[in-house]
């Protein structure tokens, strides 16, 4: 397969690395990926600055790479639209430095990047990995997703599907197996409000996650047990239960 290759977390992450040294020893790969970290962009894009791209050289990698001074969107786009000559059959995001569970989908750069990529007609799949006390298994990650990647190549070709993939942080053995469930809910940020000082001016800095239970069947929950969560998405926001409903108001 053709495979396009970007992250949120930049073109010098590990989790990028590790991944296109696996895939690319029975893919082809085009690697373009932020030339630095922009976690969290979500689905933006670049409208009022011009974006440089670096053809650069990956020790370890022989796949062809490039950076872009962008956002995860930006990369998919440039990549498709300028960098890339001849179709691609997929585009893979990822590995992520972290979970991409719950509504942080709505946040992640590396899930808003495998979306671009479908609103170019091309199936995706976003790679997270679980990050704990400083610790993760991107390799662990790498495996699962090249498994589900092979074992779902055709559908996903054939329909243009979205894959989310979240890989908990756990000894290979230890992994429970796969469940294919729903996002779970929202899980809120805890900020700390300081008074600087400057005619009352507040500093908000970021401290860490409100905790919350988690609702059953979803990736939280699966996660929390020690299972690796596959959840498909999909980009339409309508609401189609409340099409009609709406439309009896006009």
């Amino acid at each position: 397969m053709r495979i396009l290759l970007v992250n949120d977390d930049g073109i010098h992450s590990e989790g990028i690395h590790v991944l296109a040294k696996m895939l690319e020893k029975d893919h082809e790969i085009i690697i373009v990926a932020p030339e630095e970290q922009r976690s969290a962009q979500s689905q933006a894009i670049t409208i009022s600055k011009s974006l440089i791209v670096k053809e650069i050289e990956l020790e370890g990698i022989k796949s062809k790479a490039y950076s872009v001074s962008g956002t995860p969107a930006d990369c998919v786009r440039i990549a498709l639209d300028k960098l890339i000559e001849g179709p691609v059959d997929l585009v893979i995001s990822g590995i992520n430095m972290g979970l991409n569970a719950g509504m942080d989908i709505l946040y992640s750069g590396t899930v808003s990047a495998a979306i671009e990529a479908n609103i170019y007609n091309l199936p995706a799949m976003a790679l997270s990995a679980e990050w704990i006390d400083g610790k993760i298994d991107y390799y662990l990650a790498a495996e699962y997703g090249k498994d589900i990647l092979e074992k779902s190549k055709e559908d996903l070709v054939n329909n243009n599907i979205i894959l989310s993939i979240n890989t908990p942080y756990l000894e290979e053995e230890k992994v429970k197996g796969i469940k294919v469930c729903k996002i779970g809910g929202v899980v809120y940020d805890y900020y700390l409000m300081e008074d600087n000082g400057n005619k009352g001016e507040k500093v908000l800095k970021l401290q860490g996650r409100k905790d919350t239970e988690f609702e059953e069947d979803t990736d939280r929950f699966y996660l929390s047990q020690g299972y690796v969560t596959i959840t498909p998405l999909h980009y339409d926001l309508t609401n189609f239960n409340l099409l009609k409903k709406v439309e009896s108001w006009i």
